[in-house]
């Protein structure tokens, strides 16, 4: 079983923006570095971006500091990251965070804290078949 955050409904995202300030918070004590992408689209609908556990992040990393750990959501090894930046360049989303303030970039680890937050309901965390 392998665990990821999902987007039940994004014609139910009102752009309130409290699960990207939840998860910024969480991580990083300030708003702004949410592991979560929520845009407007060019014909005003929204769009929200969530991890998806696809691992493309992992594939590119020079280090191989981000793995596949048993839930399988893919982590960042703090003590094997370089900051180097290839997996946020390499993210499809663009959704992997890098503080300033900080040595190394984080992602979604399907915690479920912006879920939990979202007062539309429309984030989940589930487990599915590989």
């Amino acid at each position: 079983m392998k665990k990821k955050l999902v987007v039940k409904d994004r014609t139910q995202c009102q752009a309130c923006l409290t699960c990207a300030v939840e998860c910024s918070m969480a991580f990083y004590k300030k708003e702004g570095l949410g592991c979560i992408d929520i845009t407007t689209k060019k014909d005003g609908s929204i769009n929200v971006q969530a991890c998806n556990q696809c691992g493309v992040c992992a594939k590119k990393c020079p280090e191989q500091a981000i793995s596949q750990n048993a839930k399988g959501v893919y982590v960042i090894d703090k003590k094997k990251c370089t900051g180097c930046l290839t997996c946020v360049e390499s993210c499809p989303r663009g959704i992997i965070v890098k503080a300033e303030d900080k040595d190394t970039p984080s992602k979604c680890i399907a915690c479920g804290k912006c879920a939990k937050a979202c007062p539309m309901g429309i984030l989940e965390v589930v487990e599915v078949e590989d």
